[in-house]
């Protein structure tokens, strides 16, 4: 034994194993999808792939860390209290009811939204292989924020959640209705953040509606700009037609993850 201990993570629905030394450091990661294991140290070659084997599955590159683009350079020079990327789905949210919990004898209209951007989140990041990638819980000046930017070949996405569950959703023109409650003008607050979006990221964002878990939707008159989607229909999202190169998904992620990038929209 080489004393190397092995200690699997998960991300965006990917698997990475990484390789540790005794005091919990790490030396080298095992990313399976790539097929690459990444050695921060030539001097422990052997020893990493001794304490890889169980796990390998294949042939497998080895090799030092690429050279990071500019994009993930400028990714790097955050500072962590800037950085936007460890932001979980509903990440205001979970804040919000960690400071606040409520009443717990009452329903708490703050735990169902957290239920549906938690639903749609995950569903996002699963596509992070298909070279999309999501920002939660986007914060803009005024307490408003972006429930989740889906960033990707296919163009950029402004995504509001709305929980429905069991509920049955009628859409006429701006105005969303869930059961019986009268129809608020919900769709121009979700143009809104994606006009606020464009404007921060020199860039078109379209403004997507999902509504999570609804019995049954009722379209009455297509809403205007707005594309409205149940929370089964997400994953269509990522088969839309490439129209941004990944260099330029790379940019566009890294400028959106900087929480300067929002201070003045």
């Amino acid at each position: 034994m080489n004393g190397l201990r092995v200690v699997p993570t998960w991300r965006h629905g990917r698997e990475r194993l990484y390789v540790c030394l005794p005091d919990g450091r790490n030396i080298a990661w095992y990313d399976r999808e790539a097929a690459r294991v990444t050695l921060l140290g030539a001097d422990r070659e052997e020893d990493v792939l001794e304490a890889l084997g169980p796990f390998l599955t294949g042939p497998v590159s080895v090799g030092p860390p690429p050279v990071p683009t500019p994009a993930e350079l400028t990714r790097l020079s955050l500072h962590p209290d800037d950085d936007l990327a460890p932001n979980r789905p509903g990440e205001a949210l979970l804040i919000a009811l960690d400071r606040d919990p409520g009443h717990r004898l009452r329903p708490d209209p703050r735990r169902r939204a957290l239920t549906a951007e938690q639903a749609v989140g995950e569903a996002l990041d699963r596509m992070d292989g298909a070279g999309w990638r999501t920002l939660h819980s986007v914060p803009l000046p005024g307490g408003d924020r972006i429930h989740h930017l889906f960033i990707g070949p296919g163009g950029l996405y402004a995504v509001h959640a709305l929980y429905a569950h069991r509920q049955r959703v009628t859409v006429d023109g701006p105005r969303v209705g869930l059961g019986r409650h009268e129809p608020q003008p919900l769709l121009p607050r979700v143009r809104a953040g994606a006009d606020r979006a464009s404007y921060a990221l020199t860039a078109e964002v379209r403004p997507v509606l999902v509504l999570v878990g609804a019995s049954h939707v009722t379209v009455l008159a297509p809403p205007r700009e707005v594309r409205v989607l149940t929370d089964g229909e997400v994953a269509g999202l990522a088969g839309l037609g490439a129209v941004l190169k990944p260099a330029d998904v790379e940019a566009l992620y890294a400028m959106a993850r900087d929480r300067n990038t929002w201070a003045r929209v």
